[in-house]
């Protein structure tokens, strides 16, 4: 068979999480995304076109041609570099075309957590946290920030401040105080 019509087997499969950074959208739910979000996958997506991928290509092309493609390294490697561009840029182009785009600025002065909310709680022991609420694809833990379905943040969605809620962790079930709930104010740059 010619190998023009062989499947890829690097990381093929489904691109719902093809690069392992976002994990798939629940059944049925949404892809909240804030503006601010939706603008960096959307600049990522055009940047992966209209840059790296017709750089990919031109490395390619002229490895191609230096003869005997099996001991190529550039052709290889570039290869295997346009796999993984062609996949991100399927993966970001299905989460864009699904995004919900949802301002959180709309709640600014609410006392009532919703997508997009800074909340403050302290959990049992009385220790302070602090947790920002966003999409799937752009929250980031190190910043404190978690995605709208993580355990953390279907507890706090919908109470308010002075809420106790119930967290349920592998590690059993804990209850957490609401300290404070924040939105960014309207025509503001956000918390993403």
């Amino acid at each position: 068979m010619n190998k023009a019509f062989t499947k890829e087997t690097d990381s093929d499969g489904d691109d719902d999480g093809a690069d392992g950074a976002s994990p798939p959208i629940p059944a049925g739910g949404k892809n909240y995304i804030t503006p601010q979000g939706y603008a960096r996958l959307r600049d990522e997506l055009l940047h992966l076109m209209d840059e790296e991928r017709p750089k990919i290509v031109e490395t390619v092309h002229w490895a191609a041609k230096n003869g005997d493609r099996s001991e190529n390294g550039d052709y290889l490697y570039g290869k295997k570099r346009l796999r993984e561009i062609d996949r991100r840029i399927r993966f970001l182009t299905k989460r864009l075309e699904i995004a919900e785009v949802t301002d959180p600025s709309v709640h600014h002065g609410r006392d009532q957590v919703f997508f997009g909310a800074t909340v403050l709680y302290a959990d049992e022991a009385g220790e302070e946290r602090s947790v920002t609420i966003l999409g799937i694809d752009e929250a980031e833990s190190a910043k404190s920030q978690v995605s709208w379905i993580s355990p953390i943040a279907r507890a706090l969605l919908k109470a308010r401040e002075g809420d106790v809620v119930k967290l349920v962790t592998p590690g059993g079930a804990h209850e957490v105080e609401i300290l404070s709930v924040s939105y960014p104010a309207p025509g503001s740059a956000g918390t993403a």
